[in-house]
């Protein structure tokens, strides 16, 4: 299933500010039998987009290459009753760098992220939203 950029939804400035913060997400995917995955991942943004690392061989990558529909949950770690919830669809692009971990390690923890062979094969997912939910103001 392609993603079509142009159904997008821009991200409001107060469901930015969530993802800009130390929060961690939970990203629900679909298993092949239609039963929910979660998995909970550190998020940021690039050119307005939420967007998380993950390597090739995670069940979240497998269930999203199959079926890129997902949903994405965020709560306040400040303040838990602010939250959002973000659906829409995802694009998985190589990371060959794996700029992305580095970016979200610093973020997240202010170091860097620790050593990785190089047969972990680092991928970038982007959501498209599609529909935005929650509390946020």
């Amino acid at each position: 299933m392609p993603v079509r950029r142009d159904m997008a939804l821009t991200l409001p400035d107060d469901v930015r500010a969530l993802i800009d913060g130390k929060n961690f997400a939970t990203v629900a995917t679909l298993d092949p039998d239609g039963g929910p995955q979660t998995s909970d991942v550190w998020v940021g943004l690039d050119d307005g987009d939420l967007v998380f690392s993950a390597t090739e061989d995670r069940r979240k990558v497998r269930n999203l290459r199959r079926d890129p529909r997902v949903s994405v949950s965020i709560i306040d770690a400040a303040d838990p009753y602010r939250h959002t919830q973000l659906r829409g669809r995802v694009t998985i692009e190589p990371d060959p760098g794996k700029t992305l971990p580095k970016t979200l390690s610093h973020k997240y923890l202010a170091q860097d992220p620790p050593p990785e062979g190089p047969e972990a094969e680092r991928v970038l997912v982007r959501l498209h939203v599609e529909k935005i939910a929650g509390n946020v103001k």
